[in-house]
C-alpha cells in the first residue's frame, strides 16, 4: 500500500465514485479500467480502486433516498477544511456537506457557482497522489461556462498562485487555464460550459479522465460489460479520449496521452 503523506495544498488529492451499489460498480469498474478492489478504512460500503497495488480511487455506496447522483467527483487537499469551507460560501457557492470527520481527516463537498461539484479534503493522503512527486493518476478538466471566472473562484477558495510556498501555479494557454505544481499539470479549467443544458455533458462539471492504452478498445469493453459510450473516441491535442458512462450513470473520461 502506498505511504500517506500530507497533500500539496490546493492540489487534486483523490476522486471519488458516489454509486447506487458497489458490487455492480466494481463488476464494471473491473473489467473496463483493470482495477482491483480492497476495503476502504470507512466501512462496508467504500472501498478503494486499485492499478498496480496503486490506490487510484475510492467508491462508495449511497442511498437512493438520499437523492445523491451518482457520479465522480474530485477532492482537493487544504490545510484547514473549515477555513476553505467558508470560503466557498463567502463567494457565492453552495457547501452542500460538512465539514465532517471522514477516517483519519475531515471533508466537505461543495458546488462552484457554475454547479460543478467539489469536494475539499483535509489529512494525509496516499503517496500516488501527492502532486510533488508524480503526475495524479486521474486527469481533472473543468468545463465550465467562463474559466477565467472559475478560476478566480477555486483561486480564492484554494490559494493558488498565492505568495505562500508550496502552492500550485495558473497558467492561461489557448483560452484555457492551466494549474500546475512544478512539471507537472493537476488541473484544466475550459469554457464551453451551459448551466441550463439538458444533457449533463454539457452542463458545468468536472471531467474525471484515466490513462488507458486503448481508448477504442477501452469504449467497447465498457458497452459490453453494461455500460454506453456518451461521447464516442475522438482525437484532440492531448490524445486520444472517449466520454463513457457505467452501468448507474456515471460519467467518465477514458484518455491516452501523448
Amino acid at each position: 500500500m502506498a505511504a500517506a503523506r500530507r497533500p500539496v495544498s490546493g492540489a487534486p488529492c483523490w476522486v471519488s465514485l458516489a454509486t447506487y451499489d458497489m458490487e455492480t460498480a466494481q463488476g464494471f469498474y473491473g473489467p473496463v479500467l483493470g482495477w482491483t478492489f480492497r476495503r476502504g478504512q470507512l466501512g462496508e460500503e467504500f472501498c478503494v480502486a486499485m492499478t498496480g497495488g496503486i490506490p487510484v480511487a475510492g467508491i462508495g455506496a449511497v442511498s437512493r433516498r438520499l437523492g445523491v447522483a451518482v457520479a465522480w467527483t474530485p477532492f482537493f487537499g487544504v490545510g484547514n477544511a473549515d477555513t476553505a469551507a467558508a470560503r466557498v460560501r463567502e463567494r457565492g457557492a453552495t457547501l452542500a456537506v460538512g465539514p465532517i470527520a471522514l477516517g483519519d481527516g475531515r471533508a466537505a463537498l461543495a458546488a462552484d457557482p457554475g454547479g460543478a461539484v467539489f469536494g475539499l479534503w483535509e489529512g494525509v493522503v496516499h503517496s500516488s497522489w501527492h502532486v510533488a512527486h508524480a503526475s495524479p493518476p486521474a486527469r481533472l478538466e473543468l468545463r465550465t461556462r467562463d474559466a477565467f471566472a472559475a478560476a478566480m473562484f477555486y483561486g480564492e477558495v484554494l490559494e493558488w498562485a498565492s505568495d505562500r510556498p508550496g502552492r500550485c501555479e495558473v497558467d492561461y494557454r489557448d483560452d484555457a487555464v492551466v494549474i500546475e505544481y512544478g512539471p507537472h499539470t493537476v488541473a484544466t479549467i475550459t469554457g464551453g460550459g451551459v448551466e441550463s443544458a439538458p444533457d449533463p455533458r454539457v452542463r458545468p462539471r468536472w471531467h474525471v479522465s484515466f490513462s488507458v492504452d486503448d481508448v477504442d478498445e477501452t469504449a467497447r469493453t465498457a458497452v459490453e460489460a453494461g455500460g454506453a459510450v456518451a461521447a464516442p473516441p475522438q482525437d484532440s491535442p492531448a490524445g486520444r479520449n472517449a466520454i463513457l458512462q457505467d452501468r448507474q450513470g456515471a460519467l467518465f473520461t477514458v484518455q491516452t496521452g501523448k
